[in-house]
Parts: structure tokens; sequence; C-alpha cells
């Protein structure tokens, strides 16, 4: 009798039916932990500086394009949404000086960090990989020579992978859990510059962390543009409404220059992890994360 020898079965590891099914949802999160972690190593990554903020912040340039654009648009539309589209346009050139602050001050950090005497790579600028602050921090990294990361999340908007990322720190990630944990796991530093509902959830996720005692590190928290964030969070109210300690009010710093938030980065970077008794604190990973492979 005249039989076919029978088609070998796929590795499991290359099923991609399973590899994507519920099954195989245990190997994917593993993914988002490992492939980044080795590249760290690689990269001899050892710690970070998170700036987080708007992706719809643009800069002076493209906003300013923009309004210009609006101004010219009289004869196409009605008053009433000339009137609007004029607002809203001006706003994003008011905006724009943000993206032009966060440009400077990842410059900045840059700049003094690549000169840290360390085997590994100290305070590299992250972002979270798009366009707006995001783009900002990662180009001023880029200019002052140093390596920039980019923490991508596939979204149905906003989120493209911005060119100023270096290319073996270009992530992307499915998982926003899974994102954050690599946010916050490196991180010696965050910085906050005016956003949206994704900037305050960063945000508050890291002071109540370290309300609670939860971080097994010191990461220092700047909080960039008084006028905006006076307008948006109401800090004071709380601690006097007994909702936070007065306490509390001490875990960030508001700043308002980039010259003054390089100052303050530096001095606490310097204190906390720089210094010559740094704590050995429960659960720190990070020289961990920075062996290569002998």
């Amino acid at each position: 009798m005249d039989t076919k020898k029978p088609k070998p079965a796929p590795l499991a590891y290359q099923n991609e039916p399973f590899i994507n099914s519920p099954d195989g949802r245990i190997l994917r999160l593993l993914s988002e932990y490992i492939e980044p972690l080795s590249r760290f190593r690689r990269e001899q990554i050892q710690d970070t500086v998170v700036f987080f903020g708007s992706a719809r912040i643009h800069s002076r340039d493209v906003a300013q394009n923009r309004l210009t654009d609006v101004e010219g648009n009289d004869a196409a539309v009605t008053p009433a949404q000339q009137a609007g589209d004029r607002k809203l346009a001006q706003a994003a050139l008011d905006m724009a000086r943000y993206y032009e602050d966060a440009r400077r001050l990842a410059y900045l950090l840059t700049e003094w960090s690549i000169q840290i005497p360390a085997k590994r790579r100290r305070f590299v600028v992250t972002t979270g990989g798009g366009p707006g602050i995001m783009e900002a921090a990662n180009l001023g990294a880029h200019e002052a020579g140093g390596k920039t990361i980019g923490l991508n999340i596939n979204l149905p908007f906003e989120q493209n992978p911005n060119p100023y990322i270096s290319p073996s720190l270009n992530f992307e990630f499915h998982y926003f859990f899974m994102r954050k944990f690599w946010f916050a796991y490196l991180a010696k530093a965050l910085v906050i510059f005016p956003g949206g509902f994704g900037t305050l959830d960063e945000l508050f996720e890291i002071l109540t962390l370290a309300q609670t005692e939860k971080l097994a590190k010191k990461i220092v928290v700047l909080i960039y543009g008084s006028e905006y964030w006076k307008r948006i969070v109401n800090f004071d109210a709380m601690a006097e409404a007994g909702t936070i300690s007065p306490q509390d009010l001490d875990l960030f710093k508001v700043a308002d220059s980039p010259e003054e938030s390089f100052e303050f980065l530096k001095e606490n970077l310097t204190r906390y992890h720089l210094g010559p008794q740094q704590p050995k604190r429960r659960g720190e990973a990070i020289p961990e994360i920075a062996k290569t492979r002998p």
C-alpha cells in the first residue's frame, strides 16, 4: 500500500495560531518582559529618566504654521468655525513652549549623564515613543549625543514611533501593564509635562507607590509647568481636606524652566543614586538587569 509520509507538526514555539491564542497569552506576556530585558542588558542600560506629557503638543514651528493656515482659511469656513479653529490653533502655539522646554531639558540631562564615569549607561532619557512631548524629549537626548529609549504601544491613533529614538532601544508593546512595568522598573526620575489622561495616570501611579512606600528605590518626581498644573490638579486642596498628608506634597517638585529642572534632577539623582553611600534597598534589581552574557 502506497502511503504518504505525514507532514511533521509545527514546533510549539513556531505554531502561530497557538502563540496568538488565549492559551498562548502567558508566552506573549513573558515575551514583553524577556525581550526588552535582553536588549537593555545588551545596551548596558542601568537606569532611566522617564518623560511623560501630551502627544498632542507640537513644536513651535509646527504650531505657528498651523495658526497661519487657519488664519488664511477665512473664505472656506463659517465665521463661527473660523473663530473656533483660531482659538485652538492659538492654544496649540501657547502650549508649544512645553515642547521646546522638554527638548532643552532632555538635552541638558543627557549632556550631563553621558559624562558620568560608569560601566553602564545612567539616567537614559525614556519616553512612550510617540509624538508631542515624547518626541521632544527623544529629540533633545538625540541632539546631545546620547542613547534614548522609546516604549511604544499599539493605539488606534497618535502612537507611532518618533524618529529620534535610538533604533536598538525602540520597543513596541501590546500590553499596557508590561509597558508600565518597564517605565517604572528602570526609572530613577519621572518628569511630568502637561498632558492628558495617560500623563495623569502615570503621575498618580508613581506618587501612590511612593506614598505607600512600595518602591524599592527613590524615584525623583518633577512636575513641569505650574501654570498648567495649578489649573488641572489642586494638590494643596487635597492636603487641606485631609485626603493626603501635608508631607505628601514633598514627594514631588514643581518647576518652570529647563535649567531649574535640570539642577533639581542633577542634585537629587546624584544624592540618591550616585553618592558614596547609596542604600541597598530590598528588591533593587538594577545591577542584575545590566549583566551581559559571558
